[in-house]
């Protein structure tokens, strides 16, 4: 029931779309997932409620920050760090990156918290299809200070093959970087709903072929 009411959220804030769609890895999907949707106070509330009852349930305390890869990771990270906080207690610092290093003021491409060697950091992203982000945010991370991440947290798992045939991108990540994903929901929880819903009968069937191309459990 709470995978349900968490994809039906996502649905009612236009985040989780159904049509005809292309990913950043250039595959035609027939669902979407764009968490710059988000738009409400209400909407963001909810949304970091779920990342922070997540993040407890597979980290506790056990991190020392929290980083939000530039642009869709940074009121991720917020929201989460806040919920953190008012539903658990939990207060840990967050930070963030810019697209492009500021040159006056206090400079840098790094916003918030200042990562220190040694500390364990975890990732509050959107989505994983190919991991290209990933890739471009892991130098980011390592050129500010000798961190460890081991876990990072994403609203929905694709469950989509890589770089390497039979491995999913997630998968990869792991294997490359060490790090754990966790997702809210993944492809098969989206599955299972349309499925129970008659008038879906027809986007069940293209999820199905596109699951069978690309996705691998």
């Amino acid at each position: 029931m709470l995978t349900e009411k968490k994809i039906e959220f996502m649905m009612s804030a236009d985040v989780l779309r159904f049509g005809n769609f292309v990913t950043k890895s250039g595959r035609n999907t027939p669902y979407f997932v764009n968490t710059g949707n988000y738009k409400t106070g209400e909407q963001i509330a909810k949304l970091g409620k779920f990342y922070a009852a997540l993040i407890k349930e597979k980290c506790g305390t056990e991190f020392d920050a929290m980083f939000g890869p530039a642009y869709k990771g940074i009121p991720l990270v917020t929201a989460a760090a806040g919920s953190l906080y008012s539903e658990y207690g939990i207060d840990k610092p967050y930070f963030f990156n810019r697209k492009e290093e500021k040159d006056h003021g206090e400079g840098g491409s790094l916003v918030g918290y200042k990562p220190q060697d040694g500390d364990r950091v975890i990732i509050i992203e959107d989505v994983i299809t190919a991991g290209t982000a990933i890739r471009e945010t892991m130098p980011v991370l390592t050129g500010a200070a000798k961190v460890d991440v081991k876990d990072m947290f994403i609203s929905v798992n694709r469950c989509e093959v890589g770089k390497t045939a039979g491995k999913t991108a997630v998968s990869e990540v792991t294997d490359e970087f060490g790090i754990n994903v966790h997702s809210i929901i993944d492809v098969r929880d989206i599955h299972e709903y349309l499925s129970q819903k008659s008038e879906y009968a027809e986007l069940v069937t293209l999820m199905e072929k596109y699951m069978a191309d690309y996705c691998v459990f």
